[in-house]
């Protein structure tokens, strides 16, 4: 049985430019976290603004009420309101976040007198006529303040700020801690999504960077081998024997790469499709018999002994396939069993029912496979002998066509000592293949 794939000093030879598909993943979520990132900078900004706002408007209510207490208005349920009984500001109690409102009595004169908690603290000329709310800096501290005139004189009220500062810090931290981790979780989710979509597209890209560095390599040799052939018959005098061996091996090389080429497009087209054409019912023992027929004269001609063991009992060997698809599996099977069986050995095809499944099976008396190849015998341009003989794509359409069509393999060694290679399938009743997870 072959052995194949990419031969040694091969592997690594294939560079390629370009960022990989890995960074471009990196990059695409970084591009994503940047773009979380300034939605959530944007919508923070908002949200710290219009909380600002709503707090100093609620600390502009509380002004305005003191006012009107002072003006001799209700309390309007402002805390620090005019005593039970009788109309005033009581401008000893403080607010119970701890913040007294503060009162100044300016004069008709223009001196401001402080009342209550804020005798001390004196009120800036320049917003002792102040009529409406807004924010000033007293003694190094923001406060809001708004005035109104009551009889002969005017009344300023002011509260600080700390408690609308000490929330817009808070709201701050929190958002900044928010988006610190929305970003991580961003980044990370991206990066794991990307990956996982992106690792197909690698695989594909790197297997088809490989798949024509390796056929360009297998191409090579019998371009070179026709090339110098026909050098040399150009130079030389014509010699009727020479001629015609030159011409067989130019014929030889020329079907080599025939069967090469025509391998290639075979993977490529099933790789582009990554489908199969129309299934169908096929009865995998009438078809092995047909195959083993057409190679009868091969065998025959190395002097081996192909036989076909197609009893699969009386449920038959009836699988869902395209029937191409399977003729062009049992050919790549047996044509490796006759070219790396010796003279005079033995090649048996079996075809038997398993329960519900079918089992195909081709031994051949031939050097076998290591139990250290059998994991590498399906890639592409593999060979781990270096016996003359194909290009290592057999087995790759054969790997192809059981996995399309939902087969598993089993590789080991046979009665004589050879290979033994089985793909089993599903078993079809009347056409419809029996349900079977995916292998």
């Amino acid at each position: 049985m072959k052995l194949f794939g990419r031969s040694p000093g091969q592997a690594g030879a294939h560079n390629h430019d370009g960022p990989s598909v890995a960074m471009l993943t990196v990059r695409v979520a970084m591009a994503a976290s940047a773009i979380v990132g300034t939605a959530f900078v944007v919508i923070a900004v908002v949200v710290a603004v219009v909380a600002a706002d709503n707090l100093t408007a609620q600390v502009d209510h509380r002004l305005t009420q003191a006012l009107d207490v002072q003006s001799g208005g209700p309390p309007g349920g402002l805390p620090d309101g005019g005593a039970e009984g009788g109309p005033g500001f009581d401008p000893t109690r403080q607010d119970p976040r701890g913040l007294p409102v503060l009162l100044w009595t300016v004069s008709a004169d223009g001196t401001a007198t402080g009342q209550g908690l804020n005798t001390s603290l004196a009120l800036p000329v320049e917003d002792r006529s102040v009529s409406a709310p807004t924010t000033v800096s007293i003694g190094g501290v923001s406060y809001r303040i708004t005035g109104r005139i009551v009889g002969s004189q005017r009344y300023v009220v002011a509260q600080a700020l700390d408690s609308v500062s000490s929330t817009e810090s808070t709201l701050i931290v929190a958002e900044f801690g928010i988006g610190c981790a929305l970003l991580i979780v961003v980044f990370l989710g991206a990066l794991a999504v990307g990956r996982r979509v992106a690792l197909p597209i690698e695989r594909a890209r790197r297997r088809q960077l490989e798949f024509t560095a390796d056929a360009s390599h297998e191409l090579r040799t019998p371009l070179s081998v026709i090339e110098a052939q026909t050098s040399l018959a150009l130079a030389r005098s014509r010699d009727g024997t020479w001629d015609a061996k030159a011409f067989g091996r130019i014929d030889s090389e020329l079907r080599r790469t025939r069967h090469l080429v025509d391998d290639m497009l075979w993977l490529a087209r099933f790789d582009s499709t990554g489908g199969q054409p129309d299934a169908e019912p096929v009865d995998v023992g009438v078809l092995a018999a047909q195959t083993a027929d057409r190679f009868g004269a091969v065998a025959e001609a190395r002097g081996q002994k192909l036989t076909v063991d197609a009893a699969a009992g009386p449920e038959g060997a009836i699988v869902t396939a395209p029937p191409d698809w399977l003729d062009r599996l049992l050919g790549v099977l047996l044509d490796n069993a006759c070219k790396y069986s010796p003279e005079g050995g033995a090649i048996t095809v079996s075809v038997a029912g398993e329960g519900r499944r079918v089992r195909l099976t081709v031994d051949d008396s031939g050097p076998g496979i290591p139990a250290e190849e059998r994991g590498r015998v399906f890639d592409r341009f593999h060979r781990a002998t270096d016996a003359p003989g194909g290009a290592g794509l057999g087995l790759a359409i054969a790997d192809a066509i059981v996995r399309a069509t939902g087969g598993r393999w089993t590789i080991g060694t046979s009665p004589a000592g050879g290979a033994s290679v089985s793909a089993s399938w599903p078993r079809s009743v009347s056409g419809h293949r029996e349900p079977h997870a995916a292998d």
